[in-house]
């Protein structure tokens, strides 16, 4: 008799679970948000993100998932579009009740999504490079601060390696991530006494195709007398006609270097790179760095491209926010085993000080207090083959410092998020 009641028990929660569009094992699941455009002007950068997070969370299930529970991705299309962001990510925290998001790429999307984050006190995990200049409770950034990318590669540029450039061309989308960055590089290649008359500054829109104007410029301003380099902070899929006009126009880097904040192996795929053989990039990670942790991660997407049959699974690549992706959901994993709760604030407090051996070859870190992790830094040539060849690069990791302070006042910020 207790058998069948049981029975009938099970039926009945089955029905009830189904009524209400949930399965009957969903409660043994913890839902993942995935916020990445896979259209639009950004899905040639964000589509291998969204990938890497599906690799990771199946490498997570694979054993034996995050408590004694099985992953469950959810997958949404903000279509590059920013207020679209914040809609879908409501629905992330809302409708689908995830535990986490990992998503974004340009700040104006991780600013459009903030709001709602801070309201309905979810965790997002932010996979790119930035501008500083915040610290928020319910985001822990595993992308590079300014410290940790820009200044490095002005000053690489500025050395006798890097060829002493004297007159700088500040170059980017026209959105709060370029704009802020080169606010702080101006400030600071002022305080090196590179002055005014010697820096250029030109923006461009999301999806800008025709170059040949604005190069013209650079080589005009690069032809009178003191070397020049340009800093690149254009994003999203611009930068194919920006690189084709640049080899069209014949500026080598031997004459005037570029080096490239948001252009890394994914970014060339769609490039003939012969012309731009010994431009520059720096970043946190390169697929071409030898070290056992990269090979297994390298090894680890190309099998993954082939299994999923993406597109030209081929010739698939990894690069330095599909890294900053996977370290992300290991460390996210990580804590809420040690929290043993998916709790928002359970989670971010047992985020400090987190660890993880990265393919870039270093045992990167989430520090105690700002949730930036430490990192190392390299810079990269640009070869013929699309992959970079590190030309140089720091010690170890590097702590964040997201205050900036080449920009007045941030003295007096807080190395502490917001909220806590």
């Amino acid at each position: 008799m207790s058998t069948r009641r049981n029975f009938i028990k099970a039926t009945v929660l089955a029905a009830a679970l189904s009524s209400i569009g949930m399965t009957a094992y969903a409660a043994d699941t913890i839902k993942v948000g995935i916020l990445h455009s896979l259209s639009g002007t950004m899905a040639i950068s964000e589509t291998a993100l969204k990938e890497t997070a599906l690799m990771t969370i199946a490498e997570i299930n694979a054993k034996g998932g995050v408590m004694g529970k099985k992953l469950e991705p959810v997958v949404v299309d903000p279509a590059s579009n920013w207020p679209l962001f914040a809609e879908k990510a409501r629905q992330l925290l809302t409708q689908d009740k995830v535990a986490v998001t990992f998503g974004c790429w340009t700040s104006v999307s991780r600013k459009s999504v903030l709001p709602v984050y801070k309201e309905l006190n979810g965790l997002l995990f932010y996979p790119v490079q930035y501008e500083g200049e915040e610290l928020e409770k319910n985001v822990f950034y595993t992308g590079a601060a300014p410290n940790q990318q820009a200044i490095p590669a002005v000053e690489y540029l500025m050395s006798k390696d890097g060829g002493e450039a004297k007159r700088f061309v500040l170059l980017g989308t026209d959105y709060v991530y370029p704009r802020t960055t080169n606010k702080i590089l101006r400030a600071f290649l002022k305080s090196k006494g590179v002055a005014e008359a010697d820096i250029m500054e030109e923006y461009t829109p999301f999806g800008h195709s025709d170059y040949q104007t604005i190069i013209a410029k650079i080589k005009k301003f690069a032809s009178e007398g003191k070397k020049t380099a340009v800093v690149s902070t254009i994003n999203g899929d611009s930068n194919v006609p920006f690189y084709k006009e640049l080899g069209n126009a014949g500026l080598k880097a031997t004459d005037v270097p570029v080096v490239a904040f948001s252009v890394g192996e994914e970014e060339l795929r769609g490039v003939d790179t012969k012309p731009l053989v010994g431009h520059l990039a720096a970043w946190n990670y390169f697929q071409s760095l030898k070290n056992p942790e990269n090979a297994k991660f390298i090894k680890m997407y190309k099998d993954w491209a082939a299994k999923q049959k993406l597109p030209n699974a081929s010739t698939v690549v990894t690069n330095d926010p599909m890294e900053a992706t996977y370290i992300g959901i290991h460390m996210w994993a990580q804590a809420v085993e040690k929290a043993k709760s998916t709790d928002t604030d359970k989670v971010i407090a047992a985020m400090a000080g987190q660890s993880f051996k990265a393919p870039s070859g270093f045992t990167v870190k989430m520090d105690e207090k700002n949730h930036h992790l430490h990192k190392p830094v390299f810079i990269g040539e640009v070869k013929a083959d699309g992959q970079f060849n590190v030309v140089w690069k720091t010690k170890g990791p590097v702590r964040a410092a997201p205050w900036s302070p080449y920009i007045p006042g941030n003295d007096k910020k807080k190395d502490v998020p917001e909220g806590k």
